[in-house]
């Protein structure tokens, strides 16, 4: 274990209250070599929070946390400050089963106010603080810290906008390391730009020197609009000034002096309302590797310090992303109308490949779910085909969209919903444990999940030719099971789903990528001497209601499994089954995930806690043949 000078004898902030510049600054370093440490054990987020270690020192050691609260925005950048708050002998569980969150998490710390995970929300949620210690006459301070990428996304904007007029105080960090996940993009990447490279930027030291006048100045009510514009001249803070907010900066992200300054000011003022102090970062800052990466390192598996390699998989198996990319651009090679989106994760959905190849036709909109869905509503009413791959757990934030934009109009928007289903380490915030069920409720939409990777090209390849209607195909993370692809001509008939293996008495009817759980449970429970069907239904929507009925009418015992929430596919079937009365003559069953956010772990670990394993689909059978329930014989 390593040996610190200061880190090892902090363990709270209260400990680093009385350290001098210079210590701080040793401090950092310290905090900065335990980051990469903890990291290299554990994988996770990186670059983002060796970009914020002297912004965590400076934070922790000017305000009064927890009293005071520091709200991160998405998380990422969130470790240093999880060391520094009573999780330092604990940060080598990040991401693990039982072990910290690689979020912040109220139920983990009272150093943690606000739980993130998705972009954005940082500035409303401290907005939403600071208004309720005003009511309750409170005088804690409430800090913001967002990113440049995630301020661009409207909710911040929303944010920013009711803050201006509120008059309530909150301090807003804006962390611009011109590096979110993907090249920022849009008019607020090039704004804060031009901020760094006008004629009007100053040395540090002058900026500096400007900013303690600013605050002096403007605080006291003689100020004037002579002062106002000679500090948006100097600052460049016109925007975020029109906004309501007192813009101070940029500064210097990693030069603890200035920070603690600048942090002390922004505390001990009595102005009335929203201050926003702007930084200069480096994301990946002080580990060569992550300095040198394209992506500065943002999410990384366990790697080797000394040399920065990263442990990869020895599969040959191609990803779901992998498969879905490849398979579009074979359609999108015959086809100009396909047009590929994402909202700022052109890696993590597979458009970084289709942008290589064909340049002009993917969007990435940045962080702006919403608008990539109504973005893709417009492409649609003019006869393109527009193929929105956005991650499940991102896609909630743009339902509204979904239901008004595409499914009341019955635009032809493809989803390619990534992700789908437990993620592992990321935890419950970014499950997709919700999508069947708010798609499927949704008129006139087409809703599949693939059980292979193989079924995957052939749902891409039926999605191309519906073009009266929205149609969504859901896929999980990782790989596939390493079967042979069909060619990009094999198509799925709508509404259709097979039978694998046809039996007695039991059918299990499962929709997504259970069913190689479902196949081992049949395999075990068939050794014991019980007859079953298996069937893989393909589609939520439209149901198969001929396959459903005669199921239903031949087997004694009926149990669907899906890798989602209540409300999804089993809801519908056991509808349909109502409707049809025939849940009066079976025992039906239907297997989703538990009524409860599931904790990060790994996959497997998570479906078993989940109750979606074959061990458990076996059980399932069990109890329900065990049953006291009357079961009608059939005739």
């Amino acid at each position: 274990m390593t040996k610190y000078k200061f880190l090892d004898n902090v363990n709270f902030p209260s400990d680093i209250k009385n350290l001098k510049s210079s210590e701080l600054i040793t401090l950092s370093k310290e905090l900065r070599e335990e980051l990469i440490e903890a990291v290299s054990f554990t994988g996770g987020h990186l670059g983002a929070g060796l970009g914020v270690v002297e912004l965590t020192v400076a934070l922790h050691h000017v305000f009064d946390t927890p009293n005071d609260k520091i709200v991160w925005d998405v998380g990422h950048q969130s470790y240093p400050h999880k060391i520094l708050t009573g999780r330092k002998n604990r940060i080598k569980t990040l991401r693990q089963g039982n072990g910290l969150s690689g979020f912040t998490k109220r139920s983990e710390s009272e150093y943690d106010p606000f739980g993130a995970a998705h972009s954005s929300t940082s500035i409303s949620a401290a907005l939403g603080i600071a208004t309720a210690n005003k009511l309750s006459k409170k005088s804690e301070n409430v800090v913001a810290v967002i990113g440049d990428g995630a301020i661009s996304a409207g909710m911040a904007y929303e944010a920013m906008n009711n803050a201006g007029i509120s008059k309530t105080k909150m301090i807003v960090i804006l962390n611009d390391n011109d590096m979110s996940i993907a090249e920022p993009v849009g008019a607020m990447r090039s704004y804060l730009a031009k901020l760094l490279t006008g004629k009007i930027y100053f040395s540090l030291r002058e900026t500096f020197k400007l900013i303690i006048s600013a605050f002096s100045k403007r605080f006291s009510k003689k100020a004037g609009k002579a002062e106002d514009f000679l500090r948006s001249a100097v600052t460049g803070g016109t925007l975020f000034n029109s906004l309501g907010f007192y813009y101070v900066g940029p500064i210097d992200g990693h030069d603890i002096d200035t920070l603690v300054s600048v942090l002390k000011n922004a505390k001990d003022t009595n102005f009335d309302g929203p201050i926003m102090i702007h930084i200069k970062t480096e994301k990946g800052k002080g580990y060569q590797f992550a300095e040198n990466s394209k992506d500065k390192y943002h999410g990384v598996s366990k790697f080797n310090i000394k040399t920065g390699v990263q442990e990869k998989s020895n599969s040959i198996i191609p990803s779901y992303t992998s498969v879905f990319a490849n398979t579009l651009i074979k359609h999108a090679e015959r086809d100009s109308k396909i047009i590929g989106i994402t909202a700022a994760m052109p890696s993590g959905t597979g458009m970084d490949l289709f942008a290589k190849k064909f340049p002009n036709r993917m969007f990435d909109v940045g962080i702006a779910e919403q608008h990539a869905v109504t973005f893709s509503a417009g492409l649609a009413t003019e006869g393109f085909k527009p193929y929105a791959a956005i991650y499940s757990t991102f896609l909630q934030r743009a339902y509204d969209q979904v239901v008004h934009d595409v499914a009341i109009q019955s635009l032809p928007v493809r989803f390619a919903i990534d992700r789908a289903g437990l993620v592992g380490a990321d935890g419950p915030t970014h499950a997709g444990s919700f999508d069947i069920t708010y798609l499927s409720t949704l008129p006139n939409f087409v809703v599949m999940a693939p059980s292979d990777e193989s079924e995957l090209v052939k749902m891409i390849n039926t999605s191309v030719d519906i073009n009266d209607k929205p149609s969504a195909f859901r896929y999980p993370r990782g790989t596939g099971i390493g079967i042979k692809l069909p060619e990009i001509n094999e198509k799925v008939e709508i509404g259709k789903g097979r039978v694998i293996k046809e039996g007695k008495e039991i059918a299990l009817i499962n929709f997504g990528a259970r069913l190689q759980e479902c196949q081992k449970a049949l395999n075990n429970l068939e050794k014991k001497g019980l007859n079953l069907t298996l069937i893989d239904a393909r589609f939520c929507k439209p149901l198969d209601e001929n396959l459903m009925w005669n199921t239903a009418k031949n087997h004694e015992v009926v149990i669907s499994i899906e890798e989602g929430s209540i409300g999804g596919f089993g809801s519908h079937l056991s509808k349909f089954l109502s409707e049809k009365g025939l849940l009066e003559k079976i025992k039906f069953r239907s297997m989703t995930f538990p009524d409860k956010f599931i904790d990060q772990d790994k996959p497997d670990l998570m479906y078993q806690i989940a109750g979606l394993d074959s061990k458990a689909i076996e059980e399932k059978v069990y109890e329900v043949l065990d049953s006291k329930i009357v079961v009608q014989k059939k005739n």
